[in-house]
């Protein structure tokens, strides 16, 4: 879905900023998703996935900016925040979302392994949930996929070439 508009103008930078953080994290080996949150007009927390120079499964970029963000505004309460992200979120991330009161998500490519907005899981806007977030997906969708099917495809190009060698 293309950005049009202030909002889909403000959301497209946004996406623009994750997409930065994202490629920071492939140059380290990382699975190239990048994550910011935004508060009041100003990004108040920013980061890419950090699951292997970590060793921790939950250091995802999304699971990381919540933590950042409720550094800033002082606890985990996070109304008023919009969370974007270059990828569809896990049904951790989506669940720390809705447990954080996040207001809005924006995402790029969707995740048709594991996304939680309707891909495979339906977390964000289910109907039992005490709290529901706003979603815009597809911002820039194109690019964040590409920057992931690359990944991936170099990945195991690379594992096919070490078990031949062997």
């Amino acid at each position: 879905m293309p950005a049009t508009g202030r909002d889909g103008d403000v959301d497209a930078a946004l996406m623009r900023r994750a997409l930065r953080l994202a490629r920071a994290a492939r140059k380290r080996g990382e699975v190239p998703v990048g994550a910011v949150a935004v508060r009041d007009g100003a990004v108040i927390a920013a980061a890419s996935n950090r699951m292997e120079c970590s060793g921790d499964a939950t250091a995802h970029a999304e699971m990381l900016v919540l933590r950042r963000a409720a550094a800033v505004v002082g606890g985990w309460r996070l109304g008023g925040v919009t969370m974007v992200m270059t990828l569809e979120p896990c049904p951790m991330c989506a669940g720390a979302m809705v447990q954080a009161r996040v207001d809005r998500c924006v995402y790029g490519a969707a995740d048709p392994k594991k996304g939680a907005d309707g891909s495979v899981y339906d977390v964000l806007r289910h109907p039992a949930n005490n709290h529901r977030i706003s979603v815009r997906a597809g911002v820039l969708g194109d690019e964040c996929g590409r920057l992931l099917s690359e990944f991936f495809r170099a990945r195991r190009q690379a594992s096919e070439a070490d078990h031949r060698e062997r």
